[in-house]
């Protein structure tokens, strides 16, 4: 048996020696048939936590491959163009809770600074006159008191209320991310392994869009999300790329612009959000005709309908060019007193407490603003005394040496775009903006 077995053995070494090549093809032919085919890999350039990814089971229509495109060149103007680094962290995140500023956002000095304030400005909205409460009487504290889910279901009413607006009061759509790619990208399409994978779910009732909003507040309140991101596709989406386009003149044909290297917000962007419509002017109406009088090539699409929350804007260098643009009054004069604050180039909130501020011209005599800027270092809700009756200011800038504009802070020149020669009480706190 013993020796069966070597002679065996030897015959197959004397087998290997004549073809020594015979075996090695063998195993490369097993290792080809094991080795899976060749697929084309995407780069991870917008990594989701799994957590946050929805199933494809929920439902709703996958994006289609001209909803991307069309998405870029709406945004960006073109196809090569991805959200960068400060957009693709940027999200809706609220200070602590139950705190002094358990109302507000932090934000960041990016590109979705402007769109996290006025989400900001609707959270206000909500809280201080939406809510229900126990007492009329509405003030500070009512911002104060705010656990965190009063701070996911004020997000969820901001964030509808932006995208029912913009579905012109008759419907919503909401993106969300799913597991799988739902499109084969092509050469004049640049992936950023995101947008490709849209899922939209499209709702008739606003309620319903609140509710879904708040089922997935996850994916709009946690890092590496891209919650801001995700509300713009949502907002775009909501007012369809057609509607969008019909919204825009000559002067604006996209939503984001580069500057100093960032992408950040046309003044279009800011009224759709504010309005429902990327109009791209602030001042009341369309613009028939230029400052001589003479017709306008192309008519220029300013604010059509009083906004529920307000914009003011003042900028020290438009000021000294003379080009400081002027806000109609549809922004300037809100259902609610709540403004978004566009002061050089920089967001911010103010508010009141008193609604019949906008309804009582009595209330305008004396009275309170608040103001918050989104920003880590402010540790309180600032309160101003604003007084209009009293003409200080006029006096002062008589006398003072200098324009006034280079003497006064910026946000006291903002609240007189609004109240003009108010005077400004910062209340003991050193003036900050």
């Amino acid at each position: 048996m013993t020796d069966c077995r070597l002679n065996y053995i030897k015959l197959l070494e004397e087998e290997v020696n004549k073809n020594p090549d015979k075996l090695l093809d063998v195993g490369k032919e097993e290792d080809q048939e094991e080795a899976p085919p060749p697929s084309r890999t995407f780069t991870p350039l917008c990594s989701i936590p799994r957590r946050l990814v929805i199933s494809p089971s929920l439902g709703g229509t996958p994006v289609t491959p001209q909803l991307t495109e069309s998405l870029r060149r709406i945004l960006f103007g073109g196809t090569f163009h991805v959200f960068n680094y400060e957009w693709r962290k940027s999200f809706f995140q609220f200070r602590e809770p139950d705190s002094e500023l358990s109302y507000a956002l932090e934000t960041d000095r990016g590109g979705a600074w402007a769109i996290q304030m006025v989400v900001q400005a609707r959270i206000i909205k909500h809280l201080l006159f939406i809510r229900p409460s126990v007492s009329d009487r509405r003030t500070l504290h009512s911002l104060s008191d705010v656990g965190q889910r009063d701070q996911e279901k004020a997000l969820a009413a901001a964030l509808s209320d932006s995208l029912w607006l913009a579905g012109q009061e008759a419907s919503a759509t909401v993106t969300l991310v799913t597991e799988d790619y739902c499109i084969t990208p092509h050469l004049d399409y640049k992936m950023d392994n995101f947008t490709e994978r849209l899922q939209l779910f499209t709702f008739s009732k606003k309620e319903d869009v609140r509710k879904f909003i708040l089922d997935h507040i996850q994916c709009f309140t946690e890092e590496e999300g891209h919650g801001v991101i995700l509300f713009l596709y949502s907002l775009i989406c909501s007012r369809t790329v057609d509607r969008l386009k019909e919204d825009l003149d000559s002067t604006t044909s996209h939503l984001l612009y580069l500057s100093l290297g960032n992408f950040v917000c046309h003044q279009a962007l800011l009224n759709l959000l504010l309005t429902g419509k990327a109009t791209p002017h602030v001042f009341n109406g369309t613009l028939y005709f230029d400052e001589d009088g003479r017709p306008l090539e192309h008519p220029l699409q300013g604010v059509l309908s009083r906004s529920d929350v307000g914009f003011l804007h003042w900028s020290r260098e438009q000021m000294d060019r003379g080009r400081l643009p002027q806000v109609g009054s549809m922004l300037k004069t809100p259902r609610f007193p709540v403004w978004i604050c566009c002061i050089n180039s920089s967001y911010s909130v103010l508010f009141s407490l008193n609604r019949s501020l906008l309804s009582d011209w009595r209330m305008e005599h004396l009275f309170q603003l608040y103001y918050y800027n989104g920003q880590n270092s402010q540790r309180e809700t600032a309160r101003l005394t604003v007084d209009t009756h009293s003409h200080h200011w006029e006096a002062s800038s008589r006398h003072s040496d200098g324009e006034p504009e280079k003497k006064f802070p910026s946000l006291e020149m903002t609240i007189r775009t609004k109240w003009a020669g108010a005077v400004v009480d910062w209340n003991n706190i050193l003036p900050f903006y």
